[in-house]
């Protein structure tokens, strides 16, 4: 059983956490609180696809994860979470910079949970909007 409470403490206190995803992508923990997650994260050069532009599946992770640790803040102990299904709407292209995303948690029911998540450029433009809907798994349930 994860522990997430004790990863977010963690995390917010800037120690290593246990999460090679955060790594691989070069995110960062900016804010975290109930119900709420900010990171951030560089766009390095083997993000861009063939035109230049970031891969739009890694804008997805770089949402999806900042949701699931704005969702993390929510969860009991011995609680889990799986993601049930995310939309996200492309706005306009990222190819360099720093990226932030801004997730908070829209609807919290006892097992469905509903988040949405905003990207923008270090000029503050939108670049991406996505929606998610994750279940809450109890422990034994």
């Amino acid at each position: 059983m994860f522990d997430y409470t004790a990863y977010l403490k963690k995390l917010a206190a800037g120690q290593p956490v246990d999460n090679p995803f955060l790594s691989f992508m070069g995110m960062t923990l900016e804010k975290i609180g109930n119900g709420y997650a900010r990171f951030s994260m560089l766009i390095r050069p083997e993000f861009l696809q063939g035109a230049g532009i970031m891969q739009g599946g890694l804008g997805i992770a770089f949402s999806s994860e900042t949701v699931a640790h704005a969702v993390m803040t929510t969860l009991e102990p011995g609680d889990n979470i799986t993601t049930l299904e995310l939309k996200n709407n492309f706005i306009s292209p990222a190819v360099t910079g720093r990226l932030t995303a801004e997730a908070t948690v829209f609807k919290r029911g006892s097992r469905i949970i509903i988040a949405d998540c905003i990207v923008k450029d270090e000029k503050g433009q939108d670049i991406s909007r996505s929606t998610s809907t994750l279940m809450v798994l109890k422990k034994g349930g």
